[in-house]
């Protein structure tokens, strides 16, 4: 019973998703962009266009748009979505956004699904150690990093210093304060970033998990909350960060995501330089660096272990210090 009453919940809060993100998107549209002529001018009660403006573009009527807008999306067909898609001026991840929010609104009932797996292949991780010249990481759609390769770990040290595991890019942006200064375009983003927790939480409400971290940011970060509200989703596959590393400087990198077709939750992340430019310098640099860490924590590591066994052999009231074996106390 209690199951079914937060599926009702989690559709009821979609219907009310799907009222905010078409009034936002009425709002940015004016009837001049629209092609409609602007009747009313000043006067004009709402910002962009009105419901029965949007009615009459998209060839449905005023009173199926007005129920459709309040969440009622029983029945809705993929040639009225077109037709409000058109209307409205959304693009491609505006539309798939819609759909998701649509379907699950008419939805009975949960689908029913296996849950996302927060492992990465063998395989993926052996294709990322590969990539000893680019730093490569795994992601899922909350953002959160699976895994990464040496470089990786490198590049994005200043997020892994945060203990929780596993790192989330997300709750970096919004919560570290180190955050505006590793990443120089940092309103940049903050707007994507937000604009993918958006696309996700329209593909899978259901999640838990995005659901707690979506509620954690909205309570402790204003920048969050404000970008959040404006229901902006983006497909995010390609671009350019900028960075600056603690270690090495800024960098300007061009960044390319691939989906996992066997783990459809997962992503592939990379970044990469232009040939003989400075931020290539400065990644070569990072590499060296890394593998330098790595020898000095293995070293670190001999070391402590070889210390932790004199310490033992000290205390150790069987062990022969001469021989350096250990043997039985006797009895006394």
């Amino acid at each position: 019973m209690a199951g079914r009453d937060n599926n009702r919940d989690i559709r009821g809060d979609v219907r009310g998703q799907i009222r905010e993100f078409l009034t936002t998107r009425r709002a940015r549209i004016s009837p001049g962009q629209a092609g409609l002529p602007g009747y009313g001018g000043d006067r004009r009660r709402v910002p962009g266009l009105r419901r029965d403006e949007v009615a009459v573009l998209a060839g449905i009527s005023s009173e199926y748009y007005i129920r459709l807008e309040r969440g009622n999306a029983t029945g809705v067909s993929e040639s009225v979505i077109d037709g409000i898609a058109h209307a409205l001026q959304l693009d491609e991840a505006e539309r798939a956004h819609l759909l998701d929010l649509i379907r699950t609104a008419a939805t009975t009932r949960p689908p029913r699904r296996r849950p996302a797996p927060q492992q990465v292949r063998s395989t993926v991780q052996r294709v990322l150690d590969s990539m000893s010249g680019t730093p490569a990481f795994v992601l899922n759609g909350r953002l959160d990093i699976l895994t990464a390769n040496d470089l990786g770990y490198a590049l994005f040290s200043p997020i892994y210093a945060d203990p929780l595991r596993p790192p989330s890019n997300a709750r970096f942006i919004f919560l570290d304060p180190h955050a505006t200064e590793f990443f120089r375009d940092w309103d940049k983003v903050a707007n994507d970033t937000v604009a993918l927790l958006r696309a996700e939480a329209g593909r899978d409400p259901y999640d838990r998990r995005l659901s707690d971290l979506i509620g954690e940011l909205s309570t402790r970060s204003d920048e969050f909350r404000g970008r959040w509200a404006a229901h902006h989703v983006r497909i995010h596959t390609t671009g350019v960060k900028l960075i600056h590393h603690p270690v090495v400087g800024d960098l300007e990198l061009a960044f390319e995501s691939f989906p996992l077709a066997a783990d459809p939750s997962q992503s592939l992340l990379t970044y990469t330089a232009e040939p003989g430019s400075p931020s290539q310098d400065a990644l070569s640099l990072l590499a060296s660096w890394a593998a330098s860490s790595a020898r000095n924590s293995h070293a670190s590591k001999h070391q402590n272990d070889q210390r932790e066994r004199q310490e033992y052999r000290q205390h150790d009231p069987g062990h022969d210090l001469r021989s350096g074996t250990a043997s039985r106390p006797r009895d006394a």
